[in-house]
């Protein structure tokens, strides 16, 4: 983990989480599925004027309602308590009880008027002979409030079927104006600022509306007993409105890093102007490359800070504009230039940042192979050994210098790179580890958004493949937690999200490589051309000449195994 030193804003521990639920009751119509709805009052402490789905707070009483429920052998106690605090959620605020008699038959809109909505909820049901449908409800999704609100609660969005005979009317405290409506509809009348909703229930509706029927949905949910998505958001700042993120959404791992409290203050809109704070010890600066192959542009990075001077990682091209911003930004003092390969994108504008600065910092990487293509020629001024540490602090002048006597990784004023030599996207690619913040600079072996390439015959698959089991091994030894990859946002998360976004890299890798298998078994005497169209069928066509070259690698590696 990043050490509290590093860090941009100071600990803000977020408030605690409260136990909540709320059910989304659904119906068939001709014109599609609706969902039941309802306005929250404008003197409300949470969210105010907001329409949301029926639910609230879990009281200590429903969890002394087991009793009285229907219940699947497969729902735990937990989820029983949290399906019974939705049934009296949806009974108090707008008279929808769902509860049965030993018939199966549902309540009846006269019992439901004859109970008491502020009553004993469980004496009122017993009384009427009712029993709780906690069996008819699943759960969708779970929704954990962000960091930065002072009210927060966890919150399981559970789905049931509307009974019928029933008529929802609001409790006219809490709840006003009970609507049914499509999801689709909801969100346009949203859009169009008249329906005011909150970032969950939308989220929630957008998913919701690609299912037809309830049927649908509570098949969807009934595969098991866990929530179809898990989520609390972090917020970012993109072009200076705030926007938040879910786990799987790209930013998601750079504000984790930047802003680990919840704290809305990081600017997500990419930029070539001035380098962006991800840490007090790292900056980075993206160069004005964008495209195709490299995204938002080649992420240049600064390791240090002004005490000790700092190490540039992948200067880029060699853009003058560019150079002189990563040079302003660190000071003029940059004591180490490394680059992680030799591509066009990363090593070129080595030569001339090295020549701004007025102690000549060391050019430190690994010369390119003759396998490189000619825009890829790159000789360091001396090459790094695998395994090998770059030490910063404040007495440090040059490369490769032991750890101070007495230094420890967790000093403030130290940063320690190791090295870690990572062929496959190029035979020369590196990786660095920032070891006292736990941070893996990835190059381009690990992008955000997009996979990269392998082109031999300089790339090789087998070689990629094998360097991401490195990386997966590195993390649990040195306990990285962020990637920080050559382009796009951090990568990432205080637990093992890096582990497992490398885990997936590498079964999407061997998912495309089965799919290669399977052309090629197929059609044993096609040809390049006539595979890529089988395997990248969902790829772009305008992408098809750079996925060629992978298809290539993966053939290659694929025939290496065959005996």
């Amino acid at each position: 983990m990043p050490r509290p030193s590093q860090l941009l804003h100071p600990p803000r521990p977020p408030a605690p989480t409260r136990d909540a639920a709320t059910v989304l009751l659904l119906r068939d119509t001709p014109d599609g599925l609706e969902v039941l709805m309802t306005r929250r009052s404008s003197k409300a402490s949470f969210v105010p004027g907001a329409y949301v789905f029926p639910g609230g707070a879990i009281d200590a009483a429903d969890g002394c309602c087991h009793a009285l429920t229907q219940r699947r052998a497969t729902q735990s106690a937990q989820a029983l308590t949290e399906a019974i605090a939705g049934i009296r959620e949806s009974f108090e605020e707008l008279g929808v009880l769902l509860a049965r008699h030993l018939d199966g038959s549902w309540a009846t809109q006269a019992e439901i008027d004859a109970m008491d909505r502020q009553g004993d909820f469980g004496a009122q049901c017993t009384a009427h002979g009712l029993t709780l449908a906690a069996s008819d409800i699943h759960v969708l999704a779970r929704w954990i409030t962000d960091r930065d609100s002072p009210k927060r609660f966890d919150v399981p969005f559970l789905v049931a079927r509307m009974p019928e005979g029933q008529e929802p009317v609001a409790d006219e405290a809490e709840q006003f104006e009970p609507v049914w409506v499509r999801p689709g509809d909801a969100l346009a009348r949203h859009q169009a600022g008249g329906f005011f909703m909150i970032y969950p229930t939308i989220i929630t509706l957008e998913r919701l509306q690609n299912l037809a029927t309830v049927d649908a949905v509570l098949q969807a949910c009934a595969v098991s007993e866990e929530p179809l998505w898990t989520s609390c958001p972090r917020t970012g700042l993109l072009a200076g409105r705030e926007q938040r993120h879910m786990e799987h959404e790209s930013a998601y791992g750079e504000l984790a890093l930047v802003c680990p409290d919840g704290q809305i203050a990081h600017p997500l809109d990419w930029q070539s102007e001035q380098a962006v704070p991800l840490l007090k010890n790292v900056l980075r600066l993206t160069a004005p490359n964008p495209g195709a192959m490299t995204g938002p542009g080649t992420n240049s990075y600064l390791v240090g800070d002004p005490d000790t001077g700092f190490i540039a990682i992948d200067p880029g091209p060699a853009d003058t504009a560019h150079l002189e911003k990563l040079w302003r930004a660190a000071g003029g003092d940059i004591r180490m230039i490394v680059c992680t390969h030799s591509h066009p994108d990363h090593s070129p504008g080595a030569r001339p940042l090295q020549a701004m600065c007025h102690t000549v910092p060391p050019i430190l990487g690994l010369p390119s192979r003759e396998t490189a293509r000619a825009n890829s020629v790159f000789m360091p001024d001396r090459a790094l050994q695998n395994g090998e540490v770059l030490v910063l602090d404040s007495n440090t002048f040059a490369a490769g210098a032991p750890l101070p006597q007495g230094t420890t990784l967790q000093d403030a004023n130290t940063h320690t790179l190791q090295v870690m030599h990572t062929p496959g996207h190029a035979a020369n690619h590196l990786c660095l580890l920032l070891l006292e913040d736990g941070l893996l600079f990835s190059g381009d072996h690990i992008l955000n958004g997009s996979t990269t390439v392998i082109d031999p015959p300089d790339g090789d698959m087998g070689d990629y493949l094998d360097s991401l089991d490195l990386l997966q091994a590195a993390c649990t030894e040195h306990q990285l937690k962020y990637i920080l990859p050559a382009h796009g946002y951090v990568l990432g998360g205080p637990n093992d999200e890096a582990r497992t976004a490398i885990a997936r890299l590498k079964a999407h890798r061997l998912q495309r490589e089965a799919k290669v298998m399977a052309a090629m078994q197929a059609h044993p005497d096609g040809t390049l051309d006539d595979w890529l169209a089988l395997v990248y069928a969902d790829v772009p066509q305008r992408m098809w000449p750079v996925a060629r070259r992978s298809l290539m690698a993966h053939v290659a590696h694929i025939t290496s195994l065959m005996p």
